[in-house]
């Protein structure tokens, strides 16, 4: 008689994880965050509602982890490392470039609609704020400072400038005007941002 395998029970997880990404992204999209329930997650993914319970406390964490897996899986598709900033030795090209790749995220629904719901939570939820904060955004706030004191160490960017305040003139007039819907998010926009904060807007 031939025996047969035991069951994989990290490959039945993972599968289950990722059939809850994918239920908790797909709900957000179509019903909006504040009618999003674990319950509905869980129904949607085919899976228990305490097996999110065991692995997540909430549904703003299901959706805080699926969005994180999002862009990492939708970065090496691409074969990007996730959150990269480049460095070809030209400052103003590289922050252009990833500027518009980040303009291409918001302007996908895949993207725009979960983070529009966890950066809204955020502001209510206090420990949803801290993780969103400090799993998304810092992470790709460090990558600015890095490629700035790169720029620092080459000369193109003067030593006495603070890497973290300086990426501020570029990120947050863009984090700004997507949240608040006060203007178009064009590539001609955050070129003007990176040329206005490279080179400031009184007279050369």
């Amino acid at each position: 008689m031939v025996k047969q395998p035991a069951p994989d029970a990290t490959r039945r997880s993972d599968k289950s994880r990722r059939a809850i990404y994918a239920a908790a992204l797909a709900l957000v999209g179509e019903v909006g965050y504040p009618r999003t329930t674990v319950e509905g997650i869980a129904a949607r993914a085919g899976v228990g509602k305490q097996t999110i319970y065991r692995w997540w406390s909430s549904k703003a964490d299901v959706l805080l982890e699926a969005f994180l897996d999002l862009g990492e899986r939708t970065a090496r598709a691409a074969g990007q490392e996730p959150y990269a900033v480049p460095d070809t030795g030209d400052l103003a090209a590289d922050l252009k470039a990833v500027l518009r790749a980040t303009v291409d995220e918001l302007l996908e629904p895949l993207f725009e609609v979960p983070a529009r719901a966890l950066a809204a939570e955020g502001l209510l939820n206090e420990q949803v704020g801290r993780e969103f904060v400090e799993r998304l955004l810092q992470p790709q706030l460090r990558l600015y400072a890095d490629r700035l004191r790169a720029a620092q160490d080459s000369g193109a960017v003067r030593r006495d400038v603070d890497p973290r305040i300086a990426l501020e003139l570029f990120v947050s007039p863009l984090a700004q005007r997507w949240l608040q819907r006060t203007g178009p998010i064009t590539y001609d926009y955050t070129d003007t941002l990176v040329d206005y904060a490279l080179h400031g807007i009184t007279p050369r």
